[in-house]
């Protein structure tokens, strides 16, 4: 089942030429709800006034890292159910290891590709049905 498109996104990046190639890829897609924020604390402010139904967070940022921003996500009530997609250039299997004990739901390697991000983010949609259902 794939994913509606019209849940609400925030795709956190300190690139604006990244911010605004990510949006025209997921406005490709079909998304149109894509709010831009440069860096873990603007994101952080952003989500006080709007919900999201998915963050896409790059690992790497000043001011505050994506990690650090999802586990401040973690720690909130309000926020900790929102899933997360960490984007970063690494490949090392710790910083994958370091990345999942934070609590991202899943993680994709630079450079975006829109093949790549939608598999991702219907596997974390897919994952989440799947647990309200064990838990229904």
């Amino acid at each position: 089942m794939p994913v509606n498109k019209d849940i609400n996104i925030l795709v956190v990046d300190d690139s604006l030429g990244i911010r605004l190639a990510v949006k025209k890829m997921f406005n490709k897609l079909g998304f149109e709800n894509i709010e831009l924020a440069d860096d873990g604390t603007t994101a952080l402010e952003i989500m006080k006034d709007q919900l999201f139904d998915l963050v896409v967070v790059d690992w790497s940022m000043p001011t505050m890292s994506g990690i650090e921003m999802v586990q401040e996500m973690k720690k909130s009530d309000r926020l900790k159910d929102i899933p997360a997609l960490l984007v970063t250039a690494d490949e090392e299997q710790e910083t994958i290891m370091t990345a999942l004990r934070a609590g991202i739901n899943n993680y994709m390697k630079k450079p975006y590709e829109s093949k790549v991000i939608i598999e991702k983010i219907n596997q974390i949609f897919k994952f989440q049905e799947k647990q309200r259902q064990r838990n229904s």
